[in-house]
């Protein structure tokens, strides 16, 4: 038999302290619901229940409003080049479920290149688990690169007459998103939200993530569209994995010290080389068992806060809970002995007989009724959160992916170990060439030394760890091995275009900005 929890009991997502729910996560869901987020001024909109049999987006119907389309004199050349058409709509402007599985495939939405995107999806196969929430939460820092955000995306489409606006700096995707959305009601009814109320439990790390979408935004005159949101889609993936990274190793360290305001020492070793076998490969490998054996810790501390949030009846819509909480938990949690005892009581009645014996032995190495309490959550739920937060950090990490931070092989010689994909390298490169003077971003050239350091300073990637207090007292081996880091890094700045090192005069060796903005 199963323990009988409520369903507050059961309930593990925090918005206070990350929105979302431990799943596989797509980004690209994410994206068009965080579009949905910010044309809604945060609220996420139910999708009014259409009429007739026949109410999913299928390929046919987007192919059918081009023909309309074609009909009312509005564009040209989808009856000459209808294969055309559809390779183009499949290829560029919709995301699929089951991608080339011709019985299985389905759209779950338009691709997320502009703001209007979420107009056309299929709710159940664009579910996000409200990772977008926490984006949406991060952009809140900074209410200006929020707005600048919103007007790039939207460029092309008024959102007062709902209408496309004919402008030249829009590329054929998004045209051709905009026309495919220009008829389509949305047909929401709007529904309540809390997150304009809340703060991000890591604020610092929300600022970083503005600072690196505001920096991004600069090159808006310089990029093409499509490639700029890709960046912001890499950077988002990014941030999104480097924040339940550092949630998982604070959270714990918040309670232990009864504040939120402690000091943010996380950091990893990234194996640059692409080769499982390499030296430095065994430094990231600890970083990552390191995180993942850390999962434990950071679930029953979550147990923790919400069970006290919840019991003492502190306001789950007001960011201070956290702060008020981890105190209690920290200096006054036996003042409420006698209010869980109560509790644990009733839970304990609520079960069946053989249960009650189950749960005692569940419990039975436990000297208080709160540390029952969370023993029981943990035995009951924590092995459903594990599980499940393996697949979150992997899947927002990118894992295997050049956009990535994280990689596995096949073989269990090769277990996951941090590294660094040529994307995500390409898009941290563009941010760092940026230098603010006088309230304006130019791009500067800079040297490897410099940028290992902003990423060491900036994000806690460690590239070069000879200067890490961890790693002063090493063997020659460890010296080797980040050595042998740094030239694979190297190697891959070359790979994307940013560094040449022909001359042999060190002064001449830079990372050079591939826009130029002066």
């Amino acid at each position: 038999m199963a323990i009988k929890l409520n369903k507050q009991e059961s309930t593990f997502r925090n918005e206070l302290l990350f929105t979302a729910d431990a799943k596989t996560i797509n980004i690209d869901n994410t994206l068009v619901n965080l579009f949905m987020l910010l044309k809604h001024e945060g609220i996420r909109p139910k999708q009014r229940t259409r009429r007739g049999d026949n109410v999913f987006i299928e390929l046919d119907k987007l192919k059918n409003i081009f023909q309309k389309l074609e009909e009312n004199n509005e564009l040209e050349g989808f009856n000459e080049n209808p294969d055309a058409v559809e390779l183009w709509l499949r290829t560029n402007l919709v995301n699929m479920v089951n991608r080339g599985n011709s019985e299985k495939e389905k759209i779950s939405s338009l691709r997320p290149i502009h703001l209007e995107s979420y107009r056309v999806r299929n709710v159940p196969n664009t579910r996000d688990y409200f990772t977008a929430d926490q984006i949406y939460l991060m952009l809140g820092q900074n209410p200006v690169v929020k707005e600048d955000l919103r007007n790039f995306l939207a460029e092309g489409w008024d959102k007062t007459t709902n209408q496309l606006l004919h402008s030249k700096e829009l590329d054929v995707d998004s045209l051709g998103v905009l026309y495919l959305i220009k008829n389509v009601s949305p047909g929401f009814l709007e529904s309540n939200t809390t997150l304009n109320k809340i703060k991000p439990l890591l604020t610092e790390q929300a600022e970083l993530f503005c600072d690196d979408v505001r920096r991004l935004l600069v090159y808006k005159s310089k990029i093409p569209r499509n490639v700029l949101i890709d960046y912001l889609k890499t950077i988002t993936s990014f941030h999104l994995s480097l924040y339940v990274h550092k949630v998982i190793h604070l959270l714990p360290k918040m309670i232990e010290a009864g504040t939120k305001d402690i000091i943010d020492d996380w950091s990893i070793v990234i194996d640059t080389t692409d080769d499982f076998e390499s030296k430095v490969s065994s430094i990231a490998i600890a970083d990552a068992e390191k995180t993942y054996n850390s999962l434990y810790k950071y679930i029953k501390a979550t147990f923790k806060i919400n069970s006290v949030i919840q019991k003492l009846k502190l306001d789950e819509s007001n960011s201070d809970s956290v702060e008020k909480a981890v105190n209690i938990l920290k200096s006054e949690i036996d003042n409420y002995e006698i209010k869980f005892e109560t509790y644990w009581d009733f839970l304990y009645h609520e079960q069946d007989e053989d249960d009650k014996d189950l749960l005692s032995e569940m419990v039975k190495y436990e000297t208080t009724y709160f540390d029952r309490y969370i023993e029981l959550l943990l035995k009951v739920k924590g092995p459903y959160q594990h599980k499940y937060h393996l697949q979150l950090i992997d899947s927002l990490s990118q894992k295997n992916n050049e956009r990535g931070f994280l990689a596995q092989g096949r073989s269990k010689k090769h277990p996951r170990r941090y590294v660094l994909g040529t994307r995500l390298l390409e898009t941290l490169v563009q941010i760092q060439v940026l230098h603010l003077d006088e309230n304006k971003f130019i791009t500067q050239s800079l040297s490897i030394e410099e940028l290992m350091s902003n990423l060491r300073n900036r994000y806690g990637l460690i590239i070069n760890g000879l200067e890490e207090e961890r790693f002063q007292n090493v063997d020659l081996y460890t010296h080797l091995a980040f050595k042998e880091n740094v030239e694979a890094f190297k190697i891959k700045l070359r790979q994307i275009g940013f560094y040449n090192d022909l001359s042999d005069a060190y002064i001449l060796q830079k990372i050079r900005p591939r826009y130029e903005l002066s």
